[in-house]
């Protein structure tokens, strides 16, 4: 988990501990799911001035990210390379391109990672035992009142994002179609559409109400081959063209092609800044 110090307790049901390694403050929680039968850790970081008297009484938009191990230290990331969340949200938060606000990173439980990000079966990879239609209950009814009972989190969908990448954004996407009108800001990177016969986007054609803002992006060198690589392009740029028929307008919907980008942290990392100045910028 990377170099990290236990800090007093504050305020919460769980014990938290510091992560050292990180831009700004890291709290990471120990976290049992009822849900999914396991454990894992939720990483939690704070704005500044979170803890300052002047803001005792102020709530904040939170973001909620899929992978949380590879989102804000290298030392816990996959291959060494992290999405870089806190360097970037100090920043621009500092800048005034965002308001101030929490993001809580819920880390993937490795060999069974798939299984909870699939939210239906499949043949190719052949996956008949998946989990991914628990996904929204262990969201919304076990991570989501955790956070809102230990920190200050403003309520709404206006207030609350949610996303991920490849199998995470999946997953983020099948959670807004399940819960409509609960995620007000999307963001998917990479999704893995091929899933299940690209059974999300059949099941996407009929969905009449989206959150409030969308950031979708692919690389174009997201697979092993250029037909390939285009393949996954199109798979995106279909399920844009299905939102946009559902009124979105470009205000709510920011499609993002990037030449030469592959499937990694590394280009997922390079696109975050983007998507978060217009999933929460003014």
């Amino acid at each position: 988990m990377g170099r990290i110090q236990k800090t007093k307790k504050v305020e919460v049901d769980s014990a938290a501990i510091r992560a050292g390694g990180a831009t700004g403050d890291l709290r990471i929680h120990e976290f049992p799911s009822r849900v999914f039968r396991n454990t894992r850790y939720l990483r939690i970081w704070l704005p500044p001035g979170y803890d300052d008297a002047g803001n005792a009484g102020r709530h904040f938009p939170v973001l909620y990210l899929n992978d949380g191990q590879n989102l804000f230290e290298s030392s816990t990331a996959f291959a060494g390379v992290e999405w870089q969340v806190d360097e970037t949200a100090d920043r621009l938060i500092r800048e005034g391109a965002v308001p101030p606000m929490i993001f809580v990173g819920m880390d993937n439980t490795g060999k069974e990672r798939i299984r909870e990000y699939m939210p239906y079966r499949s043949m190719h990879p052949r996956m008949l035992r998946v989990q991914g239609r628990y996904y929204p209950d262990f969201l919304t009814k076990e991570v989501m009142p955790f956070v809102e009972r230990n920190y200050r989190i403003a309520t709404g969908p206006e207030n609350t994002g949610l996303g991920g990448s490849s199998l995470g954004a999946l997953i983020a996407l099948y959670t807004a179609v399940a819960r409509p009108g609960m995620i007000g800001r999307l963001l998917l990177e990479s999704p893995s559409l091929w899933a299940s016969g690209r059974q999300l986007v059949k099941e996407s054609r009929s969905v009449r109400i989206w959150p409030e803002r969308m950031f979708l992006a692919v690389g174009s060198s997201e697979a092993g081959s250029a037909e390939r690589s285009r393949t996954v392009v199109d798979d995106v740029r279909e399920l844009a063209a299905i939102m946009r028929r559902a009124v979105l307008s470009e205000s709510r919907l920011r499609l993002v092609v990037k030449e030469g980008a592959g499937h990694n942290e590394a280009a997922w990392a390079e696109r975050f800044p983007e998507a978060l100045r217009f999933l929460f910028g003014s």
